[in-house]
């Protein structure tokens, strides 16, 4: 027997609230174990991740002597290998009623992947286990999400999603604090950044990247119709219906302007910052996010979705116009503690607002839809931000500040698409 529905207002739309939802085994903290073993595993894997993140685009430009229109292309394709599959990954699970499975995949792949950089010459190799890494992210994101949207109360939503960014945050914070431990004494000593440097960060990234995947095999459950809202193996497809597909829309036009952060890292070099300084900005950056998405979700459950979408999509913009008229390098690091906080008020809402759009049984396409459609529009959002910076060819580009305007006006528009996305029983 389902669990009786309530609903309630948000934004003016009229969201579904299944009282009986809370699955897979709540904690004294008030959260199912679920939730808590999702972020304790995204932790650990940007732990791993973000020794190496913030330092590529510098390997690539400053060591392997790629030019910015290269590191765009990598971005992008990567992101759009992601995407794909985060699409067939979630209609799958979705068809399989099982989430945990294809998560711990993703998980694996990713983490098999990374010891390849340490034998990387060319940027052509990097884009190569950037394919391989971002594949296993495409595995796992959509079921993951759904997995979290199915194990938690609905009147959570908002709370969960930014819990799960923040420890997901928290995770760059101590990997970015890591790769400073690694680099420091090095750089202390007048050495340049080189591929040793890289390479050692490689072989510290590899310990978090599995011990990821043992969390998440060992300590998530899948969560079935009758101890939860995932879907039952083999039902009928349900419509994602018009407001949420309007929605994915709109992220699209947002994420057409959103190029790679790779761009915001060479534009704090390109004002005068080192190294070990824009480490220090990156990890300042996600310390904010991490305090600000915890509770940022839950005043979304409060105040609404749109809100807070609406709220951080304005910061992005006043962010990304600071970084077209950057002059000194502590401006750069000013304006990524505000980019820090635009994320922490979206990240969660936005993930939030999609369990509140569609009905449980396609929470996984849902989910493979959003993130494959944001992950879609990355690739010409990073090949366009590196031809507006270098231009290609006999065409010049305009300049290290062109990316960031047009981002600047792709956030102004998405915002105003947001404020006329209709309500459900308006579409």
């Amino acid at each position: 027997m389902n669990p009786p529905e309530e609903s309630r207002q948000e934004d003016g739309m009229r969201v579904e609230v299944r009282s009986g939802e809370p699955a897979a085994g709540s904690t004294p903290g008030g959260l199912p174990r679920n939730v808590w073993v999702v972020t304790a595993t995204s932790f650990l894997a940007d732990v791993s991740s973000e020794m190496l993140t913030n330092v590529l685009p510098l390997f690539l430009a400053n060591v392997l002597g790629a030019r910015t229109a290269a590191i765009g292309l990598i971005e992008g394709t990567a992101e759009t290998t992601a995407s794909l599959l985060k699409l067939a990954s979630g209609a799958l699970s979705d068809r399989l009623g099982r989430r945990k499975g294809l998560a711990v995949l993703g998980y694996g792949l990713s983490a098999l992947a990374k010891p390849f950089l340490y034998l990387a010459t060319s940027w052509g190799a990097v884009l190569g286990v950037r394919f391989a890494d971002r594949a296993g992210k495409g595995l796992r994101t959509a079921p993951r999400d759904a997995l979290v949207a199915d194990s938690v109360d609905a009147r959570q939503r908002g709370l969960a999603f930014g819990l799960h960014r923040a420890g997901d945050t928290g995770g760059a914070v101590l990997g970015i604090g890591i790769a400073l431990l690694v680099l420091l004494p090095l750089t202390r000593s007048g050495a340049a950044f080189d591929r040793a440097m890289f390479q050692r960060l490689v072989l510290f990234s590899m310990i978090p990247a599995f011990l990821a995947v043992v969390v998440l095999a060992m300590g998530a459950r899948e969560v079935t119709r009758g101890s939860g809202t995932a879907a039952k193996a083999g039902s009928s497809r349900a419509p994602l219906g018009r407001t949420f597909l309007g929605f994915v829309g709109i992220l699209v036009v947002f994420t057409l302007g959103n190029s790679s952060d790779a761009f915001l890292i060479l534009r704090a070099q390109n004002a005068g910052l080192g190294i070990i300084a824009i480490l220090g900005m990156m990890l300042t950056f996600n310390l904010v996010y991490a305090l600000v998405a915890t509770p940022a979700g839950a005043l979304s459950d409060r105040l609404g979705r749109r809100r807070m979408l609406l709220l951080g999509w304005l910061l992005y913009g006043l962010t990304y116009l600071g970084f077209a008229v950057l002059r000194a390098g502590w401006q750069a690091w000013l304006l990524m503690l505000l980019y820090g906080v635009y994320y922490g008020l979206t990240e969660g809402a936005a993930k939030a607002f999609v369990a509140d759009l569609v009905p449980a049984e396609a929470r996984g396409s849902a989910y493979g839809l959003f993130n494959a459609a944001i992950g879609l529009a990355a690739l010409p959002a990073s090949v366009l931000a590196g031809l507006l910076w270098q231009g290609i060819g006999s065409w010049p580009g305009f300049g290290p500040s062109a990316p960031f305007l047009f981002g600047a006006g792709m956030a102004l528009l998405a915002a105003v698409l947001l404020l006329r996305l209709p309500r459900p029983q308006e579409a």
